[in-house]
């Protein structure tokens, strides 16, 4: 697909309106007291499965634009991962203020009984240097080490697909699916900068093999 302006624009508009839907229904659904029994836990909950189907639709946007050879849809990954952390920027904001209300010494405790948030926890920092260096004066700055902290999108996925499996007592059908998905996800992608590298390193030996060539004609 040929990339314009007003293409870019209508896509980015319809994620902009696909990611901010979520957080107008869980809003309405609070202030009609349609949360359920436990509105604290129904928001973390909500928040935490958007801060999951936004990773996954950022995983899957590189596999589908190289598949259909859509360009424009990787103008859009920053968006997308952006929308990742704000949604885990909630559910994080949701567990202590109103699971905690703010008190760092039962964090501690519920780390102890509850190991699962340490692992969420890590894989919010990991987000968290994602989201701090998505810029591109920064990108410039990090040269090929921006790529490298970029890769670490895949411990992310790793860490917080078992942190959901983790933290769930029953109904264990939803985090076996995300882990599933996440898991064909991450063989899709590591496929493709395998093959990716393997032509890169066919194309360096190559030219090393001619230039050797040119060498012993020349001697």
């Amino acid at each position: 697909m040929r990339l314009n302006s007003r293409s870019l624009l209508w896509l980015k508009t319809f994620f902009h309106i696909v990611g901010l839907l979520p957080i107008v229904y869980l809003v309405l659904k609070v202030m009609t007291d349609n949360a359920g029994g436990d509105p604290v836990q129904y928001i973390i909950h909500f928040t935490g499965i958007g801060a999951l189907n936004a990773l996954a639709a950022t995983l899957l946007i590189s596999p589908v634009a190289k598949r259909f050879r859509l360009s424009i849809l990787m103008q859009t990954r920053r968006l997308v991962g952006l929308y990742v952390f704000a949604y885990a920027s909630l559910h994080v904001l949701a567990f202590f203020s109103l699971d905690l209300l703010f008190a760092w010494s039962l964090f501690f405790e519920e780390v102890v009984k509850r190991p699962y948030i340490l692992v969420g926890a890590s894989a919010y920092i990991l987000l968290a240097a994602l989201a701090l260096t998505s810029f591109k004066g920064v990108m410039r700055k990090m040269g090929r080490n921006w790529q490298k902290l970029h890769n670490g999108v895949y411990l992310i996925a790793i860490l917080a697909a078992v942190h959901f499996y983790w933290s769930v007592k029953s109904e264990l059908i939803e985090p076996a699916l995300c882990m599933l998905i996440f898991a064909f996800l991450l063989v899709i992608r590591t496929k493709k900068s395998s093959k990716i590298n393997y032509k890169k390193s066919a194309t360096v030996s190559k030219k090393v093999s001619a230039a050797g060539a040119k060498k012993q004609s020349q001697a």
